[in-house]
């Protein structure tokens, strides 16, 4: 490990701003189990991609990420050009620091730090399948970005849009619940014209769908109980023309894998997901809200090598 050269895209602001108080710890260990490595601090917004793109054209092998699920999303798409890796083989390792960070419970990497660094050290890579999309970003222009565990509209993009402008204080689950219960108050279901594959192609009336690549987001939300990372394939839920107190009702089925079993809900499986509107209707991704609809988001599978647990 210490013949490879390593890079930390560090996120001091993660975890309600713990992280920066940790990082002097977590260097020492790190540098104790895997030797020298170059060390990348954020600063806001769009850093941990720009940073992660210099590391690898400078030769990085291995990228680890310091952070929550939205580090690891800026830190992904900082491996990706537009069609592809810009630097094919880099490994990338996770050392999870958010408020949420829903992705590990769909993959092997533990939240511990030590824990965490033994994985590292075992450098087992399990290539897991990205999601790309091309959307309507915030000025109106195309725009495109990759996502390592789900992409939703509706519902999802409002909840995101009242997180971000708020406190994190009680941790991902509390933010995102609070955000959630009081966007059903608020928000009017929207109709969307959606397409999966060549199978499904039609308008549906939905309080959100959910593309997803790993089962869980939003603080804990168990959206696609059925996805696997590397499989090749997108779960889609689409949560459909539900009332107000049914959506209510049915809320301990968000978290409790039943999903599947509440009426009014749609599974589907495909590798390619388009979706327009006649109305604003917000993007999640990864737990940012980049843009709006219209989209247009496919499958690119086993391209990233991720450390994992074996």
């Amino acid at each position: 490990m210490a013949s490879r050269k390593i890079a930390f895209i560090v996120n001091p602001n993660a975890a309600m701003g713990s992280t920066v108080r940790e990082w002097p710890r977590i260097k020492a260990l790190a540098t104790e189990r895997l030797g020298p490595f170059q060390a990348l601090l954020t600063a806001g917004p769009g850093d941990a991609t720009r940073l992660t793109r210099l590391a690898l054209l400078e030769g990085a092998e291995l990228v680890v990420c310091v952070g929550g699920d939205g580090t690891l999303n800026e830190v992904i798409n900082g491996f990706m050009g537009e069609d592809a890796p810009i630097r094919p083989g880099a490994m990338l390792g996770f050392i999870p620091r958010g408020t949420g960070c829903d992705f590990i419970k769909s993959v092997s990497i533990p939240r511990e730090l030590n824990k965490a660094l033994d994985v590292i050290m075992g450098s087992h890579a399990r290539s897991i399948d990205l999601g790309r999309l091309k959307y309507r970003g915030h000025h109106g222009h195309p725009s495109y970005r990759y996502f390592h565990n789900v992409t939703s509209f509706g519902l999802g993009g409002e909840v995101d849009e009242r997180v971000n402008r708020t406190t994190k204080l009680f941790g991902g689950f509390i933010s995102f619940i609070c955000a959630t219960l009081i966007s059903i108050l608020i928000y009017d279901k929207k109709q969307i014209h959606l397409k999966v594959d060549n199978g499904f192609d039609r308008t549906v009336m939905t309080w959100n769908v959910v593309v997803a690549n790993g089962q869980y987001h939003g603080g804990g939300m168990w959206v696609a109980p059925g996805a696997i990372v590397d499989d090749g394939m997108f779960h889609v839920t689409v949560v459909g023309d539900l009332t107000v107190p049914e959506v209510f009702l049915n809320l301990p089925n968000l978290y409790n894998g039943k999903i599947y079993q509440v009426e009014k809900v749609t599974t589907l499986v495909g590798k390619r997901v388009e979706a327009h509107s006649d109305q604003r209707v917000l993007l999640d991704v990864d737990g940012e809200q980049p843009g709006q609809l219209p989209v247009l988001i496919d499958i690119v599978p086993g391209v990233l090598p991720l450390i994992v647990a074996q």
